[in-house]
């Protein structure tokens, strides 16, 4: 299990991303997609909003659903193709089923990675593909990164702003 900061800034991650969520399906669901995404991505070199901010270019546009199909056959949550799917241990029927879609999400960027070369930029960029639709997808990615990086910078000032947290008056 991973300890200190990376694991702290992995449980921070999740209110935001449960936050952003919510603002495109119901708030009981964007806190079960927000947990998918702390618990997938333990033990890898990904962080929550990695795999949050992926879901939202998929499928934000569609209430997050476990049933979105693209017009090229992507499926689930994370929509990937059925033949992706399946070099991931999963049918296509089973990208329905939101963990076993996070889980060959997680395991599509760590390949997309290794592509990459370790830029977790292009990784992501190829979990896409290529061509105008994977750009016209960064551009979105990069949006939802953003609305999560605010989610977190509001909650950061909350607890600034917090006298309980303050060590001063303690003082």
């Amino acid at each position: 299990m991973e300890k200190g900061i990376n694991l702290e800034e992995r449980k921070r991650q999740v209110s935001a991303i449960a936050t952003a969520f919510s603002r495109y399906t119901v708030p009981e669901r964007a806190r079960w997609l927000a947990a998918l995404c702390y618990l997938k991505t333990l033990g890898t070199t990904f962080m929550p909003m990695d795999l949050a901010e992926i879901a939202l270019a998929e499928t934000g546009g569609y209430g997050l659903s476990g049933k979105a199909v693209s017009e090229k056959g992507a499926l689930g949550v994370w929509q990937l193709m059925p033949h992706r799917a399946k070099s991931h241990g999963y049918s296509p029927e089973e990208m329905e089923n939101d963990e076993k879609c996070a889980d060959a999400a997680v395991r599509e960027l760590t390949s997309k990675l290794e592509m990459a070369k370790g830029n977790m930029t292009k990784a992501k960029k190829y979990y896409c593909g290529a061509g105008p639709d994977a750009d016209a997808y960064e551009v979105r990615r990069q949006q939802f990164r953003r609305e999560i990086l605010n989610e977190l910078n509001k909650e950061k000032l909350k607890q600034a702003e917090n006298p309980r947290n303050r060590i001063d008056h303690l003082s």
